[in-house]
């Protein structure tokens, strides 16, 4: 398979392909042809009026002309001097997603730059060479700086990459692979900095994540359902359209569809003595929706993001060089933190019923902990201490990060969006919830089980069988951390998935 990159029309599914499962990418003649006839504007620029970042310094530098002889110098001089990020590495699927996206910006011929620049970057992707970015150095305004400058540094043949699992320099892979390094022309080393594609990039794939796992949410809430003795009448559609959010209606329907025919639901629909079932189950999908309708919104503007060309001056099809603000990053910061907060809040709920499972006052007849020999085992009793601290965790990183700014570059950069630091955080809530999620997986699976004779639903039963393939049932306590990171890692896989879909269940 291979992306084939015009610059328009990029997809998240596409982001995802190239990031994680190392998809080939090629430029189309299109795009080529595009950058080829933008570059001819810088060229016929350089013996002209100054023009920022043509001809001049940069940022509250830009008063400073800069000679014709040291013009290259002054692009690779920027890359140098920006490439200085602190900390731990970036992971390799997000340099992959920056880099990709950065040759989507260029391709669309708005950036003046020539087409051996966006075809260097593509060689290293299909190359597998990952340039070293460490965390710190974006601020999301102009742009992630810091960290396409990393990226652009393996260009040069200068500094860290990690190829076939080792880190090493540069020069060495591009020299071992016959990759000659890139020498960049007037304008270029801007352009290879003045986007937003690590955050655009972060998005792309927590956006992906989460889609699944506000879907994996309706089924271990359904499992929670069946294990608690609730009822599934609060999901009714005709009770979820006096309310008519979409996200909810489609979370409801996910909930119908897991408890359709269960014997666990009808059992006690006659006679039951409680009159409602407490919130954290009965408005599950007023949360699971609320989160889903805040997914949609970011979808939409990544998709805008995904057409809009990212750079600083803009190269005009009519020959004008135009400064803009489009590599602020607010649009994007925004979406990340509105993300934070829905997806810690269904994580919370999640909690929430995992909670009233292992209490033995609320869960109706279940075991304390769902323990083989409650006080000489625990059970499940550890399990949501750590989902509590997961979910405390989450409070914390839904805290906003693009209400923040602080100045830089003398002043000049005096409002910047911080969508950077929504982006980073934002992931780690995501790992977040599909742990917690496992969690309530494994604690509702047993929970039902413990209900024998009682027989959940066949799509319940079948998500059962998917976890016993690889995370044992109710017995004495036993070393329980790999259990639940076996969980985990089956939520990242499509094996839960794809079990619903051939017991008839087909969520979405």
């Amino acid at each position: 398979m291979v992306v084939r990159l015009d610059g328009p029309g990029v997809t998240i599914s596409e982001v995802v392909l190239v990031a994680r499962e190392s998809v080939a990418v090629d430029l189309t003649g299109e795009a080529i042809d595009r950058m080829n006839r933008a570059r001819l504007v810088v060229d016929g620029l350089l013996a002209g009026r100054p023009v920022y970042g043509i001809t001049t310094g940069f940022g509250a530098l830009a008063t400073v002309s800069i000679p014709s002889e040291k013009r290259a110098e002054l692009q690779a001089s920027l890359i140098r001097s920006h490439a200085a990020g602190m900390g731990p590495p970036v992971e390799t699927e997000v340099v992959r997603a920056m880099i990709f996206l950065r040759a989507r910006t260029l391709a669309l011929g708005f950036s003046g730059t020539r087409p051996e620049l966006a075809e260097g970057m593509i060689r290293l992707l299909n190359a597998g060479v990952t340039p070293v970015v460490p965390e710190h150095g974006s601020l999301g305004a102009s742009g992630d700086l810091a960290p396409l400058a990393h990226a652009g540094l393996a260009l040069l043949g200068e500094g860290t990459v990690q190829y076939a699992g080792v880190q090493r320099p540069a020069a060495d892979v591009l020299a071992q692979l016959g990759i000659e390094p890139v020498r960049l022309a007037e304008k270029e080393g801007l352009a290879l900095i003045n986007g937003t594609d690590g955050i655009l990039g972060m998005l792309c794939l927590s956006i992906h994540d989460a889609g699944r796992l506000l879907v994996q949410a309706d089924v271990t809430a359904a499992l929670t359902v069946e294990a608690l003795l609730a009822t599934d009448r609060p999901f009714a559609d005709d009770l979820q359209v006096l309310r008519p959010h979409p996200g909810q209606r489609a979370s409801a329907a996910n909930l119908r569809k897991m408890l359709a025919g269960s014997p666990l639901v009808a059992s006690h629909r006659v006679g039951d003595v409680r009159v409602q079932d407490a919130y954290s189950v009965r408005c599950s999908p007023q949360v699971h929706g609320a989160a889903r309708d805040s997914l949609d919104h970011a979808r939409q503007v990544v998709g805008w993001e995904l057409e809009a060309a990212i750079d600083n001056p803009m190269v005009l099809p009519d020959g004008r060089v135009e400064s803009c603000g489009n590599f602020h990053g607010a649009p994007l910061g925004f979406v990340a933190d509105f993300l934070a907060i829905a997806l810690s809040e269904v994580g919370a709920i999640a909690e929430r019923r995992i909670d009233r499972i292992l209490d033995s006052t609320r869960s109706h007849g279940l075991p304390p902990f769902l323990a083989a020999d409650p006080g000489v085992d625990s059970g499940l009793m550890i399990a949501q201490y750590t989902v509590a601290a997961m979910c405390a965790e989450n409070k914390r990183l839904a805290v906003p990060a693009s209400v923040d700014s602080l100045p830089t570059s003398g002043m000049q950069e005096d409002h910047v969006s911080m969508a950077w630091g929504a982006a980073r955080k934002l992931r780690k809530v995501v790992d977040n919830l599909r742990r917690i999620l496992a969690v309530e997986w494994v604690v509702a699976a047993r929970g039902v089980e413990l209900r024998a004779p009682l027989k959940p639903s066949d799509q319940s039963a079948a998500a059962i069988a998917v976890l016993r393939e690889d995370v044992g049932g109710a017995g004495p306590d036993r070393f329980l951390a790999p259990e639940l990171k076996a969980a985990e890692d089956l939520l990242k896989s499509t094996r839960l998935e794809d079990a619903l879909a051939a017991a008839g269940a087909q969520l979405s």
